[in-house]
Order: structure tokens, then sequence, then C-alpha cells
């Protein structure tokens, strides 16, 4: 009898379907799911896309039961659109959590008073991801004595509490232009702020800790203020360490 094991030399033929497999049509998928019964049960995240065949029951009858399950899939849509904006607004949050502590290790870390400040007026945005940081300090003429001091400007005597009001320790405002007493000459970068009071000391003169983005949204009023809170009073607290000033 002659040998019929195939020769390892003459390879293999594919099938024609194999090379070339037939397109997939409505009739193959019907087929597939005819042959598997479990295939939603075992993808059920495919009900709420497919859509329903709407029963003849007549043209005076209301199908109910195709009305609840479009509803059903239309719920489950909006559902799984507010978990992604929840975890993105947890994402931005745990991000800005980390920015400000990270910023307030820096001004805890300060070696010298004239550090700090450079902390305070440079290496702030930096850490905090922003265009602008300005420390604004309550003079009587409005000035400073140094004109060219980066990051630092003067305010009028009173401009602080007018500012902010009673209460009020952060100000944010999105879509603006900035300042240009707040931000000097980086204002026409500015379109979105947070402004900060810092508390140094009843025997210290006002001052305030302007933070701009020329992101329009990047601040908001409808923002959480806490974390610029703290930050703030980091800030006011080092000023103070560091000046031996008495608290507020």
């Amino acid at each position: 009898m002659a040998d019929r094991r195939p020769d390892p030399a003459a390879g293999t033929t594919a099938a024609p379907s194999q090379i070339n497999p037939p397109p997939i049509n409505a009739a193959r998928v019907a087929a597939y799911l005819r042959t598997h019964p479990d295939f939603l049960v075992r993808h059920p995240d495919l009900v709420a896309v497919l859509t329903p065949p709407a029963p003849q029951r007549g043209e005076a009858i209301v199908d109910m039961q195709q009305f609840m399950l479009m509803r059903l899939q239309a719920e489950v849509r909006r559902v799984k659109d507010e978990q992604r904006a929840l975890l993105a607004a947890t994402r931005a949050n745990m991000q800005s959590q980390s920015r400000i502590h990270d910023a307030a290790l820096a001004l805890l870390g300060a070696r010298t008073f004239e550090h700090l400040v450079h902390t305070l007026t440079t290496d702030l945005a930096l850490l905090l991801d922003v265009d602008v940081v300005m420390l604004c300090v309550e003079t009587p003429d409005g000035r400073l004595p140094r004109t060219d001091a980066h990051g630092l400007a003067g305010l009028p005597v009173g401009a602080v509490a007018e500012l902010f009001g009673p209460g009020r320790e952060v100000l944010l405002r999105d879509d603006i232009v900035g300042e240009a007493r707040l931000f000097g000459s980086g204002a026409g970068l500015v379109r979105s702020e947070a402004i900060v009071r810092l508390a140094v000391s009843g025997s210290a003169p006002a001052c305030l800790l302007a933070i701009g983005s020329r992101d329009p949204e990047r601040f908001h009023p409808g923002q959480g203020t806490e974390l610029l809170g703290f930050l703030g009073k980091v800030g006011a607290l080092s000023i103070r360490s560091w000046l031996d000033l008495p608290p507020t």
C-alpha cells in the first residue's frame, strides 16, 4: 500500500474560504445567533444599544414594552455619561490637591525670607501650572519702593478689603481680562483668576496672592475654595514666621 502521510516539504494548502472569508451580512449574523442563543446573556451590554422590533398589535395599541426599553437604554447612556464626568472631575480634583500640597511644602521649605518671596512669586506658577502669580501688598501710596521687584505689586490701602468684602478669603473669576493692578505686565495673559487673601498679621499691611491662568475656565465661581484657602493660610503663616510678627 502506498504511503499517504503528508509530505512536510509540500506544505499545506488553505481552503478558499480561509483565504477570502465571506463578508458578514445579516443572514450570517442571524445564523450565528440561532446557534448561540445565550449570546446576549454573555454580552448584556449590547442590550443597551440594540433596537428591539415593534410588535404588530394593531394601529390603536401602544407598545409600552418597546417604549420602556428605549427609555431604559437612554437612562443607561445618561448614567454612563455621568460616570465619565464624575471620574474626570475626581481626577482633576486629585491633581489639584497634589499641586496645592506640593506648593505648601515648597513654602514651608523656604530657607530665607527672600527665598519665600521667590517661591511665592515664581515657583508657585510652575507648581500650580498657571501663568502668573503675584504677591500684592497694600502701601500708603499704592506703590512698592522697588519698582523692578518681580512678582510683587503695590495696592492702595483698603483695596484688599474692598476686593474681598466681609468674610471671604478666596475670590474666583472666569472669562475675564486680568487687571494690571493685580498682575502687572502679565495681566494680558490672564483669562481666569484666583485671588487669595493672606491674613499675615494685624500689625502687617494687608496683602493677597493673585493667581492667573490663560485658560478662561481654569478658575470659576463654581469651584471649591478649600485647597486655595489652605494654601493662603500656609503662605500667611510662612510670611509671619520669617518676619516674626504676631498673629492676626
